[in-house]
């Protein structure tokens, strides 16, 4: 499965490399999980409503989220950081 980052995604991971180790790990814990189990597993996984239907939201903390979504065997890293 390929695995593509918005400009967005992007640059919140890049923020995190250069700022919090921890959270980047666990962002990469949570890719890795969705890789495996796309809709269960870490981070208490839940669809989105209304203008973001057909999104994905998991928990990085309690304050910040991954958003992520599937289409056409790409999964599409939008956000890691909405609280």
């Amino acid at each position: 499965m390929t695995i593509k980052f918005s400009s967005k995604g992007w640059e919140d991971y890049l923020y995190w490399q250069s700022t919090d180790r921890a959270i980047l790990k666990r962002i990469n814990t949570l890719i890795k999980d969705i890789q495996r189990e796309s809709f269960a597993g870490l981070g208490k996984p839940e669809p989105l409503k209304h203008q973001l239907s057909g999104f994905w939201s998991r928990r990085i903390d309690a304050q910040h989220r991954l958003v992520y979504a599937y289409e056409n065997g790409t999964w599409h890293v939008a956000d890691c950081s909405m609280s």
